[in-house]
């Protein structure tokens, strides 16, 4: 019986847009057989049916699956039948599911038309990433007809940068906008909370006389005046009031983001790209974001595009961390102003006695330093547990954070709350099964 690898249960949802393919007429209804049927392909129907047509489903008519069911079913079989040697072959020859899009991939633009008509939107980009990696069809991403159909994920986007020197020209702008949609997705996610997180941590340490009620410092207003409290009218009357200062002082601290683009990196350099774009945009803050593999590549200049800084980015090939941080060294003007995200799996394939005498340095001078083990909304990263050991001893916390929990983190470090408490807090949550 030939046995074919599913995605998550096949669950009918509404289009995709944008330019989705009309919706079905209305949500389908699997019964158990019919399910059965469509994890296991069309050769099991028989067996199914219990050779009698049992369990026959709305289609009637000799078939288990109707109409949409069956299209359903061919998008997958295209993707996820496996090849099996037809019993008393002697030839060894193997076949395969008529209905899928076969050696040549034809209709690949249809395949994803069908593809979204029937999944849900995050099914969707587990199903297109599987076709590019475990398939081959990078076609997907070579034609505009069709990376006009792809639904934009970050992975998508991490496969983009991975072959973006191999996509031809005239895919290229189609290319640039599955890009941007998520960059400014992830825009919208991270951009509000990382500005409050930094005006949390910087804007509001100091004060000034002139009285501006926008700029009232309740907190410390009513604080400093509990000794006012009068009890018959339930009230405090202040004799002082406290305000936050109106203008923002300009690069307060240097952020310094390095991030390590070999391949496993993926998310986590889009993510950090992102988050660089918008620390770039605060005025309080001087930030530099450095990519490396073997090379170090300063995408500072970028940063007014989070679109371009990402396509500066060339996913894969090796790792070289000490030169990395040797760079970076050279970034610092005020260490006690300074603070330095590493953004890395730890996988040195450089110097790594010479990394971790850098990293020593730089915490001895003054800079917070931190190592992100991955930034992204994955579970527990791959990385090197003994390298990581090594620079927790130096005070230099190693731990893996989503974009979610970017914000407080960032601003813990920035009010000079102790980083290995931070690390241990985020620790906390992942084993108590919350969001990191």
């Amino acid at each position: 019986m030939a046995k074919k690898k599913a995605p998550p249960a096949p669950t009918p949802a509404a289009p995709n847009p944008p330019a989705a393919p009309p919706a079905p007429a209305g949500p389908m209804t699997f019964d158990r057989h019919q399910r059965w049927r469509l994890i296991l392909g069309k050769r099991v129907e028989d067996q199914i049916c219990g050779g009698g047509g049992a369990g026959m489903g709305a289609g009637g008519g000799g078939g288990l699956l109707t109409r949409e069911m069956s299209e359903m079913d061919a998008a997958l079989g295209a993707l996820y039948d496996i090849e099996e040697t037809e019993p008393g072959n002697g030839s060894g020859s193997s076949s395969k599911r008529s209905a899928g899009l076969g050696a040549s991939r034809p209709k690949l633009a249809a395949w994803l038309g069908d593809v979204r008509k029937y999944f849900e939107q995050d099914v969707v980009a587990v199903i297109q990433q599987d076709a590019i990696e475990k398939k081959g069809w990078k076609e997907l991403l070579f034609e505009p007809e069709s990376l006009a159909q792809i639904t934009p994920s970050v992975e998508l986007v991490g496969t983009l940068l991975t072959m973006k020197d191999m996509i031809p020209d005239r895919a290229k702008d189609a290319a640039r906008e599955i890009v941007r949609s998520v960059v400014e997705e992830i825009k919208k996610r991270m951009q509000g909370e990382l500005e409050r997180a930094v005006r949390g941590a910087l804007d509001r340490s100091r004060h000034q006389p002139i009285p501006s009620l926008p700029n009232l410092d309740w907190r410390r207003t009513i604080g400093k005046n509990l000794k006012n409290y009068q009890k018959d009218r339930r009230t405090i009357v202040p004799d002082r009031f406290f305000f936050f200062a109106r203008q923002h002082r300009r690069r307060e601290w240097n952020v310094i983001v390095a991030m390590d683009q070999s391949g496993s990196m993926a998310s986590s350099v889009v993510y950090g790209g992102v988050m660089g774009s918008i620390l770039a945009s605060l005025p309080a803050l001087e930030t530099h974001v450095v990519a490396f593999d073997t090379e170090v590549v300063d995408l500072t200049p970028r940063l007014v595009d989070p679109v371009d800084l990402i396509f500066g980015i060339q996913l894969g090939g090796g790792t070289d961390i000490n030169r990395a941080v040797g760079y970076c060294q050279g970034l610092v003007s005020n260490p006690r102003r300074t603070l330095f995200i590493l953004l890395t799996d730890l996988y040195e394939g450089g110097n790594q006695e010479q990394m971790v005498k850098r990293m020593e340095e730089m915490v001895q001078s003054g800079v917070r330093a931190m190592c992100l083990l991955a930034l992204d909304d994955s579970g527990t990263p791959m990385y090197d547990a003994e390298l990581a050991k090594k620079l927790a001893k130096l005070g230099v916390p190693c731990f893996a954070c989503t974009p979610n929990a970017l914000p407080p983190m960032l601003e813990a470090a920035l009010k000079g709350q102790d980083l290995e408490m931070i690390a241990r807090r985020f620790d906390a949550r992942k084993a108590e099964g919350r969001e990191v």
